[in-house]
């Protein structure tokens, strides 16, 4: 069974394909009873659409999968905090569990709401792997002021 740490490493995983692609590097996984229903990163420029969040990808391709509108069961792997739009659908669909790798003081949800945004049965942990999160942050900004 894996661990925590090896589902935020696919996160990661994620991340990078959207990293070599020019885009924000998130990462996301959705994981139910140790199967991974949906995965996704950033697409925002390869789509022109800023609603191609990882974590929005990730989201609807689980829904796809369970054919349900509900993640009730699910646990979210987002290798950064999600945004106020994200932590909005995350609310929605009623995800049990949200591990968040690095925080996004810029863009984060923390930053725009006082409170938490998702729903109150959804139990949330951040810091997983936070460090190799964060570094592929910032190499990616670091790059575009290259």
């Amino acid at each position: 069974m894996p661990s925590h740490e090896q589902y935020m490493k696919l996160a990661l995983q994620e991340a990078q394909k959207a990293f070599q692609k020019g885009e924000v590097p998130v990462g996301a996984i959705i994981v139910m009873q140790h199967q991974i229903i949906g995965k996704g990163y950033n697409q925002m420029e390869m789509l022109n659409d800023v609603t191609a969040h990882a974590e929005m990808i990730a989201i609807t391709a689980a829904f796809n999968f369970l054919g349900s509108k509900y993640l009730t069961d699910a646990t979210l792997y987002v290798t950064v905090e999600p945004c106020l739009m994200c932590a909005g659908a995350l609310y929605w669909s009623k995800i049990s569990h949200i591990y968040i790798g690095t925080a996004d003081e810029k863009n984060g949800y923390r930053k725009h709401c006082n409170h938490s945004p998702f729903h109150p049965k959804t139990h949330i942990e951040t810091g997983l792997l936070q460090i190799e999160c964060a570094d592929l942050m910032k190499d990616f900004f670091k790059r575009k002021r290259i």
